[in-house]
């Protein structure tokens, strides 16, 4: 069954996805106290898509960088993911029927983390110091597939000692949404289709974001 793109592309994803997050935010306001936002994109699709949330809320842009961990026989299959920080999670459901399955997943999480340490040295330094303390950090990817490397980086966010984390995306599956609540302390989502084998398939326009594309948007979101 053919898809039905729901965005034509990242840029006009984020700029909707960015009026629910306002709408939220300026509900949440108590006291004359509002929510101090920090976007973080998960690079380098998600970017494009945080960019103009981070524009909306008059915040710092910045990354949390992760990896999946690919099964040693299919690159494509994810068996967990990594933050360039260290954080991992594996997928439980996925059995190694190698001999020497302890091996083959360290080389395979070695491998990832050397990719998401390599990211984010190009990255981190359009990235602002800034203080989480207390903040609402907003993660922010183009999609949802599996949810693996959304909740890596939303278990390294937790130890900024934020307020709040929220995992934000255009489209997700509507069955992930229950396993996503357990990493964040609020998800949003603009559509869950029921029926999901790939994010491009919602997106009109879905060209792959190179490393300089990403630092362009860190760049004119923290020096502006």
């Amino acid at each position: 069954m053919p898809y039905t793109p729901l965005f034509a592309n990242r840029t006009e994803a984020g700029e909707k996805l960015a009026e629910a997050i306002q709408t939220i935010l300026t509900q949440q306001t108590t006291d004359g106290a509002k929510p101090v936002p920090i976007v973080y994109g998960l690079p380098r699709g998600g970017l494009p898509v945080a960019a103009p949330i981070a524009r909306l809320l008059g915040c710092p842009l910045m990354v949390e960088v992760a990896k999946k961990i690919s099964h040693p026989d299919n690159p494509e299959l994810a068996i967990g993911a990594v933050t360039a920080s260290g954080n991992v999670l594996w997928e439980q459901q996925k059995i190694f029927r190698h001999k020497q399955a302890s091996r083959w997943r360290e080389v395979a999480l070695n491998t990832a983390m050397d990719q998401a340490k390599s990211l984010e040295a190009q990255l981190s330094p359009a990235c602002p110091e800034v203080n989480t303390e207390g903040a609402t950090l907003i993660l922010v990817d183009d999609g949802i597939a599996t949810g693996m490397t959304i909740a890596v980086a939303a278990i390294a966010l937790k130890k900024l000692s934020p307020a709040e984390v929220w995992l934000c995306t255009p489209v997700a599956p509507l069955k992930l949404l229950p396993w996503l609540r357990q990493w964040s302390d609020r998800v949003i989502v603009l559509a869950t289709p029921e029926s999901f084998l790939s994010v491009s398939n919602f997106y009109l326009e879905f060209p792959q974001v190179e490393t300089t594309e990403a630092l362009k948007y860190l760049q004119e979101q923290n020096e502006s």
